[in-house]
């Protein structure tokens, strides 16, 4: 018995040079019994373990191999076939095109259509044990999480080798269940809207010069994308950063004070169901800014500030019965003490806390680890990983907490 969530949903299955290339079939057909449509587009390392026929008369679409096809005069348009999927599927993924996936390599139809996909990646590994585990396979995979792909585990069984262990493709049916749960995901926030502040404020001290800190604004962005992707409509309001973000369910606002940001989230966060607030908010501004470049003359140089508002704690105030606040609390000592005095001074329904002494973590870095402290008292620790896991983990408590 088949869910409706893949009915009708457009996925384009990749099908790469491994042994476990046979299970494509039993897996394609599970795809067309579920209501999927399916387009294919092999390697050609793929057509050694099993014939484009077969894949062709399951999916009932010709097989995409080349860029070019020389008897039909046709040109596999890349672009168009990104665009077409509801999601990319790559099963089984092999290490050799997981490596080209994490480096921007393109040499074949596949990669050039990953490198252009907009849709969501989902990826079920299949080697060896000892290729599974390497570091390179280790760091391949942390690259394209950190991208925003998925990753469908291998399981644990007979290798070809003859080894045993981890290594092989997931079975059929539990990709099948794994993209069930997936859709089912894409719709859990849909017409809510969110605020998100993200990103370090820029305090200027005269037309050169500012104060800030090291925020690069990885932590919100990544939440924003994880937000839309599941069906919310999203404002991120943020202040200087490198990030980028190309969701069409999220309006960028742009800021650099800590002032601009406050009458911007002013404006979004009357009708926010869920309000965010991941920025790193410069706490003093400078009193008087210089209108002309502050010359080096004077051995000593000083700069009287002053307080910049609170903006969560302004909210906090503010918030209504059936809002949802989230902060994050950023702590060298006292770490989870300072954040759940954090939590009840501003009306957060939880906290996230990262700590200066984690490694690999906080500002700068592709991966953090954080403990949730809920309003409840009760605290959600997790290892360290992508930042965009991390997102993934506070977008589920925020469903828990929605569905209560």
């Amino acid at each position: 018995m088949f869910s409706q969530m893949l009915h009708n949903k457009k996925v384009l299955l990749g099908i790469t040079g491994s042994i476990a290339a046979y299970k494509a079939a039993f897996l394609l057909r599970l795809l067309i019994k579920s209501g999927a449509e399916v387009k294919v587009i092999m390697t050609s390392a793929a057509k050694d373990f099993i014939a484009p026929l077969t894949i062709a008369t399951l999916a009932k679409h010709p097989v995409y191999i080349d860029f070019y096809n020389a008897e039909t005069g046709e040109w596999a348009n890349h672009v168009a076939l990104a665009m077409w999927a509801d999601v990319l599927l790559v099963a089984p993924a092999t290490a050799n095109e997981l490596a080209k996936f994490a480096n921007g390599l393109c040499d074949n139809l596949l990669t050039a259509t990953y490198l252009s996909a907009k849709c969501q990646v989902i990826m079920a590994p299949a080697m060896d044990l000892d290729m599974y585990i390497h570091p390179a396979t280790k760091n391949n995979f942390n690259k394209l999480l950190a991208f925003g792909n998925h990753i469908i585990e291998s399981e644990s069984g007979e290798l070809a080798s003859g080894l045993s262990g981890q290594g092989r493709m997931a079975e059929p049916a539990h990709i099948i269940k794994y993209l069930e749960e997936f859709f089912a995901q894409q719709n859990r926030f849909v017409g809510k809207k969110v605020l998100i502040t993200a990103g370090p404020t820029h305090e200027a001290i005269d037309p050169v010069r500012y104060i800030s800190n090291h925020s690069s604004g990885k932590m919100g962005y990544a939440i924003a994308e994880a937000l839309a992707t599941e069906g919310a409509d999203v404002i991120l309001i943020s202040g200087p950063s490198q990030q980028h973000i190309s969701h069409s369910n999220v309006e960028l606002v742009q800021v650099n004070t800590a002032l601009e940001m406050l009458e911007a989230a002013q404006k979004y966060f009357p009708t926010a169901a869920i309000a965010i607030f991941s920025a790193a908010v410069a706490d003093y501004r400078v009193k008087e800014i210089a209108s002309q470049k502050i010359k080096k003359t004077d051995d000593t140089f000083s700069i009287e500030l002053i307080k910049n508002p609170d903006i969560a704690s302004e909210f906090g105030k503010i918030k209504a019965s059936d809002q949802i606040s989230v902060g994050f609390a950023l702590e060298t000592e006292n770490e989870e003490e300072n954040a759940m005095l954090k939590l009840k001074a501003k009306n957060f329904d939880f906290v996230v806390l990262n700590s200066m002494q984690n490694e690999n973590a906080t500002f700068g870095f592709d991966t953090n680890k954080v403990i949730i402290m809920k309003k409840s008292g009760e605290k959600l620790e997790y290892k360290l990983k992508s930042k965009r896991e991390v997102a993934k983990d506070i977008v589920n408590v925020l469903s828990e907490i929605i569905l209560l």
